[in-house]
């Protein structure tokens, strides 16, 4: 998805004990469409390999309203995608053309270069819809970056769930909880959905570098500290954490792992290990050679593009 980046997140100077950074999106308001970006703050550019984390919504459409994200270009990221309520119609130039609903992922890895865009479906556009879910970038390691384009689909039943205690867990990425998503990965990597009941807890898992938590719902206490929805804790690596929901329950994503060999360079939907993969990529985009050149525009979604800022 390209959003030009909302407003820099807010990272409290106050140091609490229970972890290393609290962070507070700031919402942006898209034409009647709001997006809370977490990542990257101020403090910290990523978690684990995670270098981008939005919110989307929650947002309810009218008949005939939806989303339009034009094809636009990404490097040296992959973006996973999903949803809590509502759909996204995906088409990129690898010529996948997929419909994502809730529950389920969609992952794409730029390598050197790829382009896609989102939609809500004209089937949608016929009655009153709503859009929330959670849109991640993830950084690719250097030898990752000269990747070709590729992308998978898994649905709900392919994502390793666990329910049991008042917690429902679905692992979308990597391994946690003595599960491992079938999506490939380039790096030691764990991304999960949590739903919990009120009063339950969630330990994490103590066996990733890095991790946080981020609460889409509800609220969670941590060390006896309340968080409210719109949160993401960092924790410290090594530290063992358990979390417990508020009295409404709580829906989190928790996500971390291995931390890459240093920071990313990041220009509008590119992210690159050096600043020249990134002037390349501007280029290439601006000079819009979509049949010979380094990006193509998606099959079937090729009458518009979003131009280089």
């Amino acid at each position: 998805m390209s959003w030009n980046p909302t407003q820099t997140p807010d990272c409290p100077l106050d140091r609490l004990d229970s972890f290393e950074t609290l962070i507070i999106p700031r919402a942006r308001d898209l034409g009647g469409f709001e997006v809370r970006r977490a990542l990257p703050a101020p403090k910290r550019q990523m978690v684990g390999p995670f270098i981008f984390f939005d919110q989307m919504g929650p947002a309810e459409f009218l008949t005939g309203g939806g989303i339009d994200v034009r094809p636009h270009p990404h490097i040296g990221l992959a973006t996973v995608t999903y949803l809590y309520k509502g759909e996204f119609h995906h088409r990129d130039s690898t010529g996948a053309d997929q419909m994502v609903y809730p529950g389920e992922v969609n992952w794409m890895i730029a390598g050197n270069g790829v382009t896609h865009s989102e939609r809500t479906s004209e089937e949608m556009r016929t009655r009153p819809g709503s859009l929330f879910g959670i849109q991640t970038w993830v950084a690719l390691p250097e030898h990752a970056e000269d990747s070709d384009a590729s992308f998978e689909h898994h649905g709900r039943e392919a994502l390793p769930f666990i329910d049991e205690g008042g917690k429902q867990v679905r692992v979308i990425l990597g391994s946690a909880y003595g599960a491992t998503a079938p999506v490939k990965t380039f790096t030691e990597t764990f991304y999960a959905d949590a739903v919990l009941a009120a009063g339950a807890k969630l330990p994490l898992p103590d066996n990733h570098e890095d991790r946080g938590v981020y609460v889409s719902k509800g609220s969670v206490i941590v060390a006896g500290d309340e968080f409210e929805a719109g949160r993401m804790m960092v924790f410290r690596p090594g530290d063992r954490i358990s979390l417990t929901s508020g009295d409404r329950g709580a829906r989190l994503m928790v996500l971390g792992g291995e931390t890459l060999n240093g920071p990313r360079y990041i220009s509008w939907n590119f992210v690159a290990s050096s600043q020249e993969r990134i002037d390349a990529a501007k280029e290439a985009w601006r000079q819009g050679d979509w049949a010979h050149g380094r990006f193509q525009l998606p099959p079937g979604d090729d009458a518009e593009f979003i131009p280089l800022p």
